[in-house]
């Protein structure tokens, strides 16, 4: 009988060491949950930074750029260079406080060869200067909206080549938004848009449809490309690796396209354009300076998109601004709004809600695994 009292001693004690289990447990499941909604706060904090670069960017350098085609601008090789060359302006974010903390705290063990680094950004700095070489040919014989519509078809490219590149799995969502996408391009195959702001032969309109999807496709390549080059080869996350990809990327393809340039001859002529440019010279230099701001200002949204989520949601984002410039190029250049564009322009915004409600879903299903 005299043992009694110790036992129960020692069923108490068992017991209150459970309940400081089950409370630190508790505290700490607490803690994770405050940590894990403060680096999605952060996560939506970004993605809402890069997609307003992105859209924005777009959308001001695609206007200029139209705008400068309009107004006496001839030259396809400046048109093209103007996409890449204003890369310099983002060296000065190399000197922010955030970034220099990031920088120490995500030094990778074993970083790529610099021959690997040269390859790698040389590969994507070609490919980004044939496909702005393309769009700068589309630009100039498409009118502004048919030109931005038919940009949507990069999103089906960019799919196709993930799931190759990025093992990118196919919804019914996914594969919704694709065919919606593909239709909404091939529709403006089917129409000529003489009274626009252009107004060229059929035949130079098929050359610009070709261009625009062939530059379309390219892009959706290095989309896909620029990703499996962050998982592969960089392999950290931290807003160098952003920066870097962004600035090498077009240094070699200002590099390259500098060389078309002076090779087609159309440098010499460029005195002549800028003194019969309809606005001023002062407006020429303007538009041009705006354009490859807004290009860059375009391509770290873009990358920082594809380091933060993926290629595709990228150039889903992309897609986004295809109601935008049309209205403006609408009003600013007075484009037509005929019914195969109104039809278009639904089916690509019907395209990219069916890709965001799947991702809305991806978020929804990852959250629940978590609980």
């Amino acid at each position: 009988m005299g043992e009694a009292p110790e036992i129960q001693l020692r069923v108490l004690s068992e017991d209150e060491k459970l309940n400081e289990d089950s409370v630190e447990q508790q505290t700490n499941g607490n803690q994770s949950t405050t940590i894990t909604q403060q680096r999605t706060y952060k996560w939506w904090l970004l993605m809402t930074i890069y997609t307003f670069f992105l859209l924005s960017g777009q959308s001001v350098a695609t206007l200029l750029g139209r705008l400068y085609y309009d107004k006496g601008g001839n030259s396809k090789w400046l048109a093209t260079i103007v996409q890449v060359v204003g890369f310099p302006i983002l060296i000065p974010l190399y000197y922010l406080p955030s970034y220099k903390s990031s920088h120490t705290s995500n030094i990778t063990a074993n970083p790529p060869s610099l021959l690997v680094l040269s390859g790698m950004y040389f590969g994507l700095g070609l490919l980004l200067a044939a496909g702005c070489l393309l769009y700068s040919v589309g630009l100039l014989y498409l009118p502004v909206s048919t030109y931005s519509l038919i940009c949507a078809s990069q999103l089906a490219f960019n799919a196709l080549f993930s799931f190759f590149f990025n093992s990118q799995k196919f919804t019914p969502f996914i594969i919704n938004s694709l065919v919606l996408l593909t239709i909404s391009s091939t529709l403006l195959v089917f129409q000529n848009d003489s009274s626009g702001s252009t107004q060229v032969p059929r035949a130079k309109y098929v050359i610009g449809f070709v261009c625009t999807v062939a530059a379309s496709a390219g892009y959706g390549l290095m989309l896909s490309l620029t990703q499996l080059c962050f998982q592969k080869i960089l392999k950290k996350q931290t807003f160098k690796a952003v920066l870097d990809m962004t600035i090498y990327q077009s240094s070699a393809a200002t590099l390259m396209i500098s060389v078309g340039l002076f090779a087609s001859g159309e440098w010499k002529s460029l005195g002549e354009e800028m003194e019969g440019f309809k606005l001023g010279k002062s407006a020429y230099v303007n538009v041009l300076v705006w354009i490859a701001v807004g290009w860059q200002v375009f391509s770290i949204g873009a990358v920082g998109l594809i380091f933060e989520a993926s290629s595709l949601f990228s150039n889903v984002i992309s897609t986004l601004g295809l109601p935008i410039v049309p209205v403006f190029a609408m009003v600013f250049f007075h484009d037509p709004m005929t019914g195969i564009k109104v039809i278009s322009m639904l089916l690509a915004i019907w395209g990219f809600v069916s890709y965001v409600y799947q991702h809305y879903l991806d978020n929804r299903n990852s959250d629940t695994g978590k609980l």
